[in-house]
Parts: C-alpha cells; structure tokens; sequence
C-alpha cells in the first residue's frame, strides 16, 4: 500500500472491473480521510455505483484491493464489511414498511448486537432508548410510533440514515441520498450528514448529481468518467477544471443545468 494509509479509513488501490469487454472501472485509486465528506460524481454510467458495489462487497472486482483502516477486506461479503463498520445508505429506501419507524431502527440494532436468533416474545421492548437517541439525532423523534409506509420520502431518507448508523460506523456509504427529494428536503438531509460528520467524525463517500449538494457540502470531489478516475481535488479545483466542464459538463458552466443538475 502507498499513500497515508496509516490515517486513511478507506484505501483503494487499482480497483477495476470488468463485464465481458466492457470496463465498468478501470484503476481506480484514491483514499477517504477520517471525518472527511468526500464526493464522487460523473455522468450516468461513469462506475459510481459499480465503485460502491465492490466497496461493500456486492461485487468482486477483477483486480485492485480495497483495505479499510489498513485491512483488506476485498471480495469479503457485505455482513462481513458491515459488521467491520461500513454503513450504506441507498438510491431507493429499503425500509420494512408494515413496521413504525423505532421498530425499523430497533430491528438494526438487533442484528447488530446478534440477536435475531435469541429474539424473547417482547422484541418490542429492546434497545428501545438508543433507537429514540438515534431518531433525535436525525430529527424524527415526534414520528418514532408512525408507519413507514405513511412517511414522507425526505423521512424515509432521515429513516435509512439512522438505520445506518446503527452499528456506528466509521465508514459511511451513500449513494444518491438525495435522489427523488425536493430541493429543501435535499439541503436538509446534505446538512444533517455534514452535522454527523463532524460531531461523530465519520467519514463519509456519496455519489450525487446535484451540484449544489455537492459544492455546498463535499470537503473534496473526485470525478469519474467511463470508468476512469479523470479529476480529485478540492471544490474549486473541479469547479475549474477544464476536463471536468468538457467531459462532464458539456463544456459549460457548472450551474448551467437550470434544475441544478448536472
């Protein structure tokens, strides 16, 4: 391994990945610091999710290495990720929606502390309290006994976020938190993970298309385009960056998607 990896929570290494002869990623290499809120963005098919699908094991990569806190943990299954402390988040929700929303953070909280298997009759009643710390944390206390399938999608979106910090992880992964949310619901949700970045110091890699979402928030962008890694710097270097207007942008100005789209 090169680079700081001694501080890094995540190091990726020449990751790469390929589907018959289409290269989906291609070397990719780059690290995520301890409470940093880093972006990856590209046009649709750049490898976004393909990156974060082998990140937390959903996909083995043809080659390269992925090491968290300097283990690696390539091709190792997601549970086992997981439980080593990386949390996801997801373009669509996934909660179990005939359940309220503290049932839904305290089933988390139950596979976390290993007990699916030894459930008593009263699940109900377990780690209770911490699910309403977790709930206040994300500002749905007052909605803890409503049903998933009556919320609002912007709380579905709180909802997923505390349900991924359940097993308080050092590594959080969101891919498109953002997605299908009204411009307020976005600034929200983006300045809520900044907040738990930085009372928590997690750290935090997130796709997004929304280019407000991500110059507001992201301490450091990175590009990607047709699988390769093509830009990583700060928010004004991107911003400047003559590629990254050509290839991504169109050869335009950052802003020039009238939705704040890119």
């Amino acid at each position: 391994m090169t680079g700081n990896e001694d501080t890094a929570v995540l190091s990726v290494i020449d990751l790469s990945k390929s589907f018959g002869g289409i290269h989906a990623l291609n070397d990719v290499s780059f690290e995520v610091a301890r409470g940093e809120l880093l972006a990856l963005i590209g046009p649709n098919g750049a490898g976004k999710t393909t990156c974060f699908n082998m990140l937390m094991g959903q996909l083995k990569p043809t080659r390269g290495n992925v090491y968290l806190h300097g283990e690696k943990i390539t091709g190792r299954q997601p549970r086992r990720i997981w439980r080593k402390g990386v949390g996801r988040t997801f373009q669509i929700t996934g909660t179990y929606q005939s359940m309220t929303v503290i049932e839904n953070i305290q089933m988390a909280l139950i596979s976390h502390h290993r007990r699916l298997y030894s459930l008593r009759p009263y699940a109900t009643h377990l780690y209770r309290d911490q699910a309403m710390r977790l709930l206040e944390l994300v500002g749905m206390p007052e909605q803890a006994e409503r049903a998933c399938a009556i919320l609002a999608y912007g709380d579905l979106k709180r909802l997923e976020l505390a349900i991924a910090l359940c097993h308080e992880p050092t590594l959080l992964l969101m891919d498109e938190p953002t997605a299908g949310m009204a411009p307020r619901e976005r600034i929200g949700l983006m300045q809520l993970t900044a907040d738990i970045v930085s009372e928590r110091n997690v750290s935090v890699l997130f796709t997004e298309h929304d280019m407000d979402v991500v110059f507001t928030h992201a301490h450091r962008i990175m590009v990607l385009n047709r699988g390769e890694l093509i830009a990583n710097g700060s928010v004004e270097e991107i911003r400047n960056d003559p590629l990254v207007q050509e290839v991504y942008l169109g050869g335009g100005s950052v802003f020039a998607a009238s939705d704040g789209h890119a």
